[in-house]
């Protein structure tokens, strides 16, 4: 088998048979002629699986029971993998590749000047990465005003403000999670909203707050449409993205049963919902973590049990 990346980017795949066990050799091929590499021995050993205990191996990001960790690839790089089973048997092998290219994060400058009075008051955003502090080119949508409300492609935005309004400011841009900000401008001084953007990375997690259920079940309530939305939406700009739902929900003393089913149930319900609404369902999975994860262990007001309540998504 070959494999030929098409841009920068991380192989995963998984091989396996009904019986028996299967080995495997991951080779870099250094010219045109793998055979002869192979043959002559000045082939790259990638990887390497030889052990004849398992039906399942492969290459993932979870290592370990016949599978090891995966491949960095830069664009035209070519790699060969050589599968063997017992001898003098045949097999069928089902094969199942994934490659995750790298995402391009554009950390560049753009400014928009809306401004039509130099001597009035600035409103301002910026948006930067959490990390380094440099400016991020985001899609900015505001919607509050009609003065001001749009979709802008940019990483500074300078308007004046005519009137006192309250101002609901969504950013996003691919390689990085998204951010709801909401702020009470007015026309009096200058304001700046600094946005601060953290990248995706495996392993990192987020509270998608909002996202409500009746008291007691898995039922969504309509309020938190609009946020299952958002977060559909940031999937789709995430196309290769994997996520696990997880689940939480507010309870005194120890886990119990029923807090524990009621946590996985709304986090099913989640995926339930982004499947419905165009998501592939193999890049979603579910866990319920009933009250074991508390943000308030002894919440005394109701901000704090709903803090405790809540959907997190974790990036695999």
């Amino acid at each position: 088998m070959s494999f030929i990346a098409p841009s920068n980017g991380e192989l995963t795949f998984t091989a396996n048979i009904e019986d028996g066990f299967v080995q495997m050799v991951v080779f870099d091929q250094l010219k045109r002629d793998i055979c002869s590499e192979i043959k002559t021995g000045v082939a790259e050993i990638n990887r390497l699986y030889i052990k004849k205990d398992k039906k399942s191996i492969g290459i993932n990001q979870k290592t370990g029971g016949g599978f090891l960790y995966t491949i960095k690839l830069k664009e035209e790089q070519k790699i060969n993998i050589l599968f063997a089973t017992a001898k003098g048997k045949k097999h069928k092998m089902n094969l199942v590749w994934h490659f995750k290219p790298d995402i391009i994060i554009q950390t560049e400058e753009k400014i928009i000047d809306k401004r039509f009075d130099d001597f009035a008051p600035t409103f301002s955003i910026v948006v930067k990465d959490k990390a380094n502090r440099k400016p991020v080119l985001a899609t900015i949508t505001i919607d509050g005003s009609r003065q001001v409300n749009g979709t802008y492609r940019a990483s500074e935005l300078y308007f004046n403000i005519e009137r006192k309004c309250k101002l609901n400011i969504k950013t996003d841009i691919e390689g990085y999670f998204f951010t709801d900000t909401i702020f009470s401008a007015t026309s009096f001084d200058n304001q700046e909203v600094v946005i601060y953007l953290n990248r995706i990375e495996s392993g990192h997690s987020i509270s998608i707050e909002d996202i409500e259920f009746k008291p007691g079940t898995s039922i969504i309530t309509e309020s938190s449409i609009p946020k299952l939305k958002r977060l559909r939406d940031f999937l789709l700009l995430n196309s290769h993205l994997k996520i696990e739902i997880q689940g939480h929900v507010d309870a005194r003393g120890d886990n119990s049963n029923a807090g524990q089913k009621i946590s996985e149930a709304r986090a099913k319900r989640v995926k339930k919902y982004l499947v419905e609404n165009g998501i592939n369902k193999d890049r979603l999975t579910t866990k319920g973590y009933g009250n074991m994860n508390p943000i308030f262990p002894d919440p005394k007001f109701s901000y704090e049990e709903q803090a405790n309540r809540r959907v997190e998504i974790l990036v695999l």
